[in-house]
């Protein structure tokens, strides 16, 4: 791997993962430099099936062979065998529709990196107005109220909710993650020991969410903004309901909300999915950070509720305990459990309130997506992004109703209500084989079986210990004590709606196999896991209802030149090298794009593209990169527009005196986040499909 000629790089440490120390301090509170919170010492793997043969393990999972036939047949290989494409390649077959393109090769460079034949177009950034009255964005004189009004910080999930047959008008839905007040804001007038009231509240505003009416240029491709009575910002000062459950739980009741049920604000929302009823699904993730004084709280109970959950101790970094004391955990001890949500909006009703949906369960939800299960019900899946944490899904008790009028929209979202919450527990096939290195097994692959593991069902716990209300806002410990499997930091997860099957971003685990935590195993089977894979899994008959799976590793990321590298098969000197996974979305030909968040391999993050069957699966390939000290986010495919979210450029500087970014504005200007769309020029300058030549 070589990486092209650029500006030089800061002199600032990188943390584990590849981020800086500062996205680390204020995206996640420094959650890796700290004890994983989970000490229940689960089973993994190696544990589970020592000593138990691969036939053993297939007897034993006999009603999995529906599911492994459907990989055979989806793949186009034997189940028990990887794909093998090097004939084909070397027979030089055509690339797969939607990956026809030139790949960016890894590189430095301060700019969004495009393919040859592409172009390329800010929607709106950090600062730009979106509702009526909003002031131009100005960084030294900037204002809460004119905040509340722009565009918000580091966004992340990107939704595009069409509004049109012909997707030329469509609701752009933006998460904004986090605030980087020592970026945020100029160097002389931010003081992180003692920020002012209204910096607070500036950041409080620059929190939430976003929506925003577009229109897609047919013959320019650009995707521009335009006023519109539907755009709307959510932010930590906005009244959500809380539904489900636990709404009105004694866990969620506080001084200023006794009845337990409206709390305001969402906050660290990460990534997210729209649902198939035109909603947006949106998961609350780091929340933890924003609290201090935990180590304060002398009940044995609480004060091990608010460790499993990592919640702040001392002072926080961003102060805000010293104005709401909201934040301040002995005085409001349960305001931490009104965050960790899954949370619901309406693009389509800039008038409604923002829901919490409890039986979705309470963790650091990465994002939330939904697939129909085989009998018409809602199935919601959802990664908890720490290391050795779980993954979810949620099955509805009622049954979907198609369409996405105000009425269809309601019906549905209060399915989200009443269902059964599960947790996932892995099987390998190889057990003996996995010994940390990444070599495979012997049968050529990362594979094995799995179930779903019932945590709790409307006021129904079937957890011994914990009542139902202590699964839905104690869920981590609930899950700890069902026995789900420790993984490598599940982000998104996402049905690919052509061949049905789940995929799982799992970042990645420098902590893995350390001493005093959980070993290797066949999901997670690198020690010091510092680059991620990819999980792949079906569902029993194919059914998102089913409580059985067949599981595969797609990818075992990082340097295709190391020998703990796995490329579904695929020759790994033709791909290229990918590091850290975070979100997944799916093209309109049902192949897998991945943005990337800590590249430990030197480049820049970026977007990726990568083929799930036939002889191009694995066939990874670079679509673009972002800027310096970015992350790529909420990645969107259509056959003709992408759509990322570029987060926190030029955050590997220590502050915003020294900028090592000056995108998207260039020259001297601060950096700002922003959404890229890119589109391929065609012939008569329209835009072309993507991925076609």
């Amino acid at each position: 791997m070589s990486l092209e000629p650029g500006r030089l790089l800061p002199l600032i440490a990188a943390h584990p993962g590849g981020r800086s120390p500062i996205t680390c301090e204020y995206r996640c509170g420094n959650a890796c430099a700290h004890e994983a919170p989970n000490l229940s010492g689960n089973e993994y793997f190696g544990d589970i099936a020592k000593g138990v043969s691969r036939r053993g393990v297939f007897k034993a999972g006999a009603v999995m062979a529906a599911a492994a036939g459907g990989f055979a047949a989806l793949s186009g290989t034997a189940a028990a065998a990887p794909a093998s494409p090097v004939a084909a390649s070397k027979n030089g077959s055509r690339p797969v529709p939607g990956t026809d393109f030139e790949p960016v090769p890894p590189n430095n460079l301060d700019r969004v990196s495009i393919p040859e034949g592409y172009d390329q177009h800010v929607v709106i950034r950090w600062g730009d107005p979106v509702v009526p009255g909003a002031p131009k964005f100005d960084f030294h004189r900037q204002t809460a109220a004119a905040q509340a009004r722009q565009f918000g910080y580091n966004n992340d999930f990107v939704g595009l909710i069409p509004q049109d047959p012909l997707g030329l008008r469509n609701l752009l839905v933006v998460n904004h993650e986090y605030t980087t007040e020592v970026h945020l804001f100029p160097a002389d007038q931010y003081d992180p020991d003692n920020p002012t009231e209204e910096q607070v509240k500036i950041a409080w505003a620059a929190h939430g969410l976003s929506v925003v009416q577009t229109l897609r240029d047919p013959v320019g491709g650009a995707l521009r903004t335009v006023p519109s009575p539907l755009n709307r910002r959510i932010t930590l000062d906005t009244i959500f309901e809380v539904r489900g459950p636990a709404a009105g739980s004694k866990y969620l009741r506080t001084s200023a909300d006794p009845s337990g049920k409206r709390v305001r604000g969402t906050q660290n929302n990460c990534s997210g999915g729209v649902t198939p009823w035109g909603t947006v699904l949106s998961g609350e993730e780091n929340f933890h950070q924003y609290f201090a004084n935990a180590d304060k709280v002398t009940d044995p109970e609480q004060a091990g509720r608010l460790k499993r959950y990592a919640i702040g101790t001392g002072a926080s970094t961003r102060k805000w305990e010293r104005f709401d004391k909201r934040w301040d955990v002995p005085r409001e001890p349960n305001e931490p459990n009104r965050f960790g949500w899954v949370v619901e909006i309406d693009p389509n009703d800039p008038h409604s309130a923002p829901v919490k949906h409890t039986a979705l369960g309470r963790f650091k939800h990465e994002a939330a997506n939904v697939k129909i299960t085989a009998d018409g019900r809602v199935a919601v899946y959802s990664g908890d992004d720490e290391r050795f944490e779980y993954i979810y899904k949620f099955v509805s008790k009622g049954k979907y109703k198609k369409g996405s009028s105000a009425f269809a929209r309601r019906h549905n979202s209060a399915l989200l209500d009443d269902g059964t919450l599960y947790v996932a527990k892995f099987t390998g096939d190889s057990p003996d084989e996995i010994d940390g290195s990444g070599a495979l097994p012997a049968d050529g692959e990362f594979d094995g079986t799995g179930e779903w593991i019932p945590l709790a069902s409307g006021d129904k716990s079937f957890v011994d210990g914990f009542t139902a209300e202590e699964v839905y806002v104690f869920t981590r410990q609930a899950a700890d004590r069902a026995g789900a499997t420790e993984m490598d930091r599940p982000e998104d997860i996402e049905p690919n709606p052509v061949n049905g099957r789940i995929y799982a971003a799992l970042t990645n685990n420098t902590d893995r196999g350390a001493a005093g935590k959980a070993g290797v195993d066949e999901a997670n089977p690198r020690n010091g896991n510092k680059n991620g894979q990819v999980l792949e899994w079906d569902e029993e008959r194919g059914d998102a209802a089913a409580t059985r799976l067949r599981w595969r590793l797609l990818l075992v990321c990082g340097d295709p030149a190391a020998a703990d590298t796995y490329f579904g098969g695929f020759p790994k000197e033709q791909v290229s090298p990918i590091s850290c996974p975070d979100n997944v979305a799916f093209d309109p030909h049902g192949n897998l794009w991945i943005s990337t968040d800590g590249n430990t391999l030197g480049g820049n993050d970026g977007l990726f593209s990568v083929p799930v069957s036939g002889p191009e699966r694995g066939h990874v390939k670079q679509f673009l990169s972002v800027p310096v000290g970015a992350e790529t986010c909420g990645p969107v495919v259509t056959d003709h527009l992408v759509l990322v979210a570029v987060q926190h450029p030029g955050e590997n500087a220590d502050s915003s005196a020294n900028p090592t970014s000056h995108w998207p504005d260039g020259g001297r200007t601060q950096p700002r986040p922003a959404i890229v769309s890119v589109w391929r020029k065609g012939r008569f300058g329209l835009p072309g499909r993507i991925g076609q030549r």
